[in-house]
């Protein structure tokens, strides 16, 4: 496995104390093809969903303004007012579902892929002898945008060597681990 991972340390160093790296968990995320590959798949389905929405808010609409060419009281006013009441009640009913399904397919996707990660990390921090991994971020601060300039005076990680960033060898262990899981499913992705 070629990957940029911290330096293979001789014996001496091994033992001499502890070897740390750290991983960019949120990079990872942001920038693996195969996790940007599911996330545009739900985020399709929820453009989906928004076009059918769409199509029932029109005819909740139009039912609404029949109701208004009926007069109050009347059998055709009530049953139209049921009517509308029914198709509102359903259309929140189905888009609170789908909400759920969707978000629960997004969770299902960062689950699955935050155990592919661990796993890659701890391969790598056995392969290289490595006793401790942290997690860091390695977003620039931004002066134009308020949240880049909190969450860089929020890291944790202040100055760390590059030699110690296993991101870009976790990042080919998850490909590989994306591409085993897919063969595993017959080809059809990692979302169920």
């Amino acid at each position: 496995m070629t990957a940029v991972v911290p330096s293979v340390a001789t014996a001496q160093e091994a033992s001499s104390g502890h070897r740390v790296a750290v991983v960019d968990v949120a990079y990872i995320f942001k920038n693996h093809p195969g996790i940007k590959a599911q996330v545009e798949r739900v985020e399709g389905d929820l453009k989906n969903y928004d076009a059918q929405l769409q199509g029932k808010r029109e005819e909740l609409k139009q039912a609404a303004e029949r109701l208004k060419t009926f007069k109050v009281g009347t059998p055709d006013y009530t049953a139209q007012e049921e009517q509308v009441a029914s198709m509102e009640s359903k259309l929140r009913l189905d888009m609170a579902r789908k909400r759920k399904e969707l978000a629960d397919a997004e969770a299902r996707i960062y689950f699955e892929n935050y155990q592919r990660i661990a796993s890659g990390v701890q391969f790598l921090a056995q392969h290289y002898k490595i006793n401790m991994v942290l997690r860091y971020n390695s977003e620039e601060m931004d002066l134009e945008r308020g949240d880049s300039v909190i969450r860089g005076v929020m890291k944790n990680i202040v100055y760390h060597d590059e030699a110690l960033d296993m991101t870009k060898g976790v990042m080919q262990y998850l490909d590989k681990a994306i591409q085993e899981d897919v063969a595993k499913r017959g080809g059809a992705g990692t979302t169920r």
